[in-house]
């Protein structure tokens, strides 16, 4: 019956040449590969609990007085949103659970996106023919910042509603058309009644499908250009090294999946996050002490504090304080890192096409800019927690400002030189460590055919030696008689 099943869909759709096809294509052996798909899989585990939650969350910001099972808020004043997640928390079964791992798995994504991004740039894979990816890749960055910063802001609890407070503030400061910016987003004035259903049907709906979409290019990109490869002895620009994607690499795709949803299960289940019974719901009219966002949150927060209060008054417009740290900067940033391949191609005047990554170490200059604008954003994600940091340290704020001021932009300068002297220092030792396991290696022909060898060992090799520090393994014919892609 199976059999029968699946000659009825070839029949009809010519599944099976795609399908035996797709099973020989091969994929990188290397742990660095593996941070997109927890980005992806991350984003699969977000789609499925939140999907739950909606059946549970109210977008009203209508006041109701609260009576549950948690005392200490027990006849308050509070939105049907802020009532509705207190529901899910307390009184919906496994509510907590779904909200918590849903929590974590956002953060989780949006450091698996940033560290690939990382891999990438630091790696070189943004080069010649893969120049549209990158771009990709940059903007699914910038969408996985707004979704989470829309879903963090949804429960409408004290912490929450501060961070939406500064973010009407930052739409109000872009000159010109700010006013109507933040009308438009906002619904109004703030707080505005409309707001909590605008950012549900971003979160759940608009964003979700963006993300979707850009995902889905990304993977049928990388599909039709093929993946990259550490260079290795015997490696060429044309060949393909790693494993098959059936069974191997399936079975390990699959089992790295369960171990992710495994982690953040137990992450949901045992290590609270986002306690908004603690904040208490949000008023317009009060902000908490310490507030702090989301740590992929932390390097904005940090830009607003640390900036200097300078305004532009000219020709009848301002330009408020806020528009330079929260709006100019990281337009900046991102514009500069989405054209950075062609940015790269100015500078080195490459214009050949690259199927071999570089080590870090090949390309200091680069190593060293890239480590530069880490730090950068290190600071700003501390210099948004200055006001607990100078309460811990038991110093005034203003002191611990002017401190990180100072420190925000001496740091950076001191990675680069120091990240620039260690990646020359490396690169004239000419020693690479490259893992080394049962990998495949697909070879293009001179006559524009496939050859596929396999190759065993272990351990690390320096140039043009095997895991033992022998010569490379002689080649072995690989089983099948279909090359891989």
């Amino acid at each position: 019956m199976i059999e029968g099943l699946f000659r009825w869909f070839d029949e009809r759709l010519g599944a099976a040449s795609f399908a035996r096809k797709s099973l020989r294509k091969v994929f990188p052996d290397h742990w660095s590969f593996m941070l997109g798909e927890i980005a992806l899989y991350s984003f699969l585990i977000l789609v499925a609990t939140g999907v739950f939650l909606t059946f549970f969350y109210v977008p009203d910001s209508t006041p109701v007085i609260y009576h549950g099972p948690y005392r200490p808020l027990d006849g308050q004043a509070m939105s049907r949103a802020y009532q509705s997640v207190m529901r899910l928390s307390f009184e919906v079964r496994a509510g907590l659970v779904f909200r918590q791992i849903h929590h974590w798995a956002a953060l989780v994504m949006v450091g698996a996106v940033s560290l690939h991004a990382a891999r990438v740039f630091f790696t070189g894979a943004f080069r010649k023919p893969r120049e549209l990816n990158w771009v990709l890749g940059v903007l699914l960055l910038v969408l996985t910042l707004l979704i989470g910063f829309a879903g963090y802001s949804l429960p409408d609890d004290l912490l929450s509603g501060t961070g939406l407070r500064i973010a009407y503030s930052v739409l109000l400061s872009v000159p010109l058309v700010g006013t109507w910016l933040a009308f438009l987003v906002f619904g109004g004035e703030y707080p505005s009644p409309d707001l909590l259903s605008r950012l549900f049907v971003l979160h759940v709906m608009i964003l979700p499908a963006l993300i979707g979409a850009v995902i889905a290019a990304h993977l049928a990109i990388l599909w039709r250009q093929k993946h990259t490869n550490f260079p290795a002895p015997g490696l060429t620009e044309d060949d393909i090294r790693g494993e098959r994607l059936w069974p191997r690499y399936a079975f390990k795709s699959v089992g790295f999946l369960m171990v992710l949803f495994g982690i953040l299960g137990v992450l949901g289940g045992l290590v609270q996050v986002n306690p908004i019974w603690v904040y208490g719901p949000y008023s317009a009219h009060i902000v908490s002490q310490a507030s702090q966002p989301d740590w992929y949150m932390g390097w904005l927060e940090g830009a607003i504090r640390l900036f200097p209060n300078w305004e532009i008054r000219a020709f009848g417009h301002e330009i408020p304080e806020p528009f330079f740290p929260t709006v100019l900067m990281p337009g900046l940033f991102f514009t500069a890192l989405g054209l950075w391949p062609w940015i790269e191609r100015g500078i080195t005047k490459d214009l050949g096409e690259h199927n071999l990554l570089n080590f870090p170490r090949d390309v200091p200059w680069r190593t060293a800019l890239g480590t530069a604008a880490l730090t950068y954003f290190v600071v700003l994600t501390i210099a948004g927690g200055d006001d607990v940091i100078a309460a811990n340290l038991g110093v005034s704020i203003e002191t611990m400002t002017l401190m990180l001021r100072a420190v925000v932009l001496v740091l950076p300068v001191i990675a680069y030189a120091v990240a620039l002297y260690v990646a020359r220092e490396l690169r004239r030792s000419g020693v690479h460590p490259v893992r080394r396991s049962q990998i495949s290696t697909v070879r293009r022909t001179r006559e524009g055919g496939f050859e596929s060898t396999e190759v065993a060992g272990g351990g690390f090799a320096g140039p043009g030696e095997g895991g033992d520090g022998s010569s490379t393994p002689p080649a072995v014919p690989a089983a099948g008689d279909a090359p891989a892609d």
